[in-house]
């Protein structure tokens, strides 16, 4: 088994990340790899409120109508997606959100992965 050692004063978010990471796990195990969005977003949402994390679903992160899957503790964007590969677009969404709704880290997870792998993404300036 391979231990990991996270320097907590270095990693935004550690523990935070960790739990998100779980769900997102849990979330793929429990619909396999091949849904919708919607219903990773469902399901994901479903199993924060059961861990009693707070999240907010669908924020309206621009004038335009966007909106950010969800953002989580109040301080980390979670952006779901469902399709063969994440592409720069994604990554430039996620960072678009994260200025806009003035946040410092953003989670981008792509569950049609053999994992559902949370990328990090700390926000430009």
């Amino acid at each position: 088994m391979i231990s990991y050692k996270v320097d907590k004063q270095k990693v935004l978010f550690a523990d935070e990340c960790f739990q998100i990471t779980g769900i997102c796990f849990f979330v793929q195990n429990k619909l396999g790899r091949f849904g919708k969005e919607k219903q990773f977003a469902d399901s994901f949402e479903e199993r924060a409120k059961e861990l009693g994390i707070p999240c907010r679903r669908e924020l309206v992160a621009t004038a335009t109508g966007n909106r950010a899957d969800f953002v989580l503790y109040d301080k980390i964007l979670l952006e779901i997606k469902a399709k063969p590969f994440l592409n720069q677009d994604d990554f430039v969404q996620v960072q678009r959100y994260l200025k806009v709704l003035d946040l410092r880290l953003g989670l981008l997870v792509n569950f049609w992965g053999k994992s559902a792998l949370p990328h990090r993404v700390l926000r430009r300036d």
